[in-house]
């Protein structure tokens, strides 16, 4: 057997399912901020962060938003994690009652990067992979290491031949 590309054991996220899933990840994190339950900001990790982001913002009625970037990928390669703008420091702190909110966690290198910004930060991401579950505290799918998910951002739709016949 041939080893595959990592773009080659795709996942394909449509964003129903990209909405469907952030919005679940919203339930679990309802009621679970430090001040009675709520969270005082949501802080996403750009670029794949800003959607789950703003439908868990919407869901928990969140109105408190900022962003992070960190720019850790060239296309499908990764490299060490830059962080080029942080969230108000005024606002975030430590990063108590700060939910942290990203598409996926792959390596777990963004996220330390982030985490040593908001130590006390809740951490949480839609999609999971193995070696960099343990810098997040909620995920909603877990998917394996060598798999590639294609955001619905990434992708637009094109006509694709049939297996067989072309009439």
């Amino acid at each position: 057997m041939s080893e595959r590309l990592p773009h080659e054991k795709g996942f394909h996220v449509s964003w129903d399912q990209l909405h469907r899933d952030a919005r679940a990840l919203a339930w679990r994190l309802d009621g679970k901020g430090p001040k009675n339950g709520a969270w005082k900001a949501v802080v996403a990790i750009t670029r794949g962060g800003m959607a789950p982001a703003m439908i868990v913002a919407r869901e928990l009625d969140i109105r408190t938003v900022d962003t992070i970037s960190v720019k850790s990928y060239d296309h499908q390669s990764q490299s060490e994690p830059l962080i080029i703008k942080s969230p108000n420091s005024e606002l975030i702190g430590d990063g108590t009652g700060i939910l942290i909110i990203d598409d996926l966690v792959d390596t777990g290198k963004t996220l330390e990067a982030v985490r040593s910004l908001m130590p006390k930060a809740h951490i949480a991401t839609v999609y999971a992979k193995p070696m960099g579950r343990g810098q997040v505290e909620t995920f909603i799918t877990e998917v394996s290491q060598d798999t590639w998910i294609f955001f619905p951002w990434d992708m637009a739709l094109q006509y694709v031949e049939p297996y067989r016949g072309n009439e």
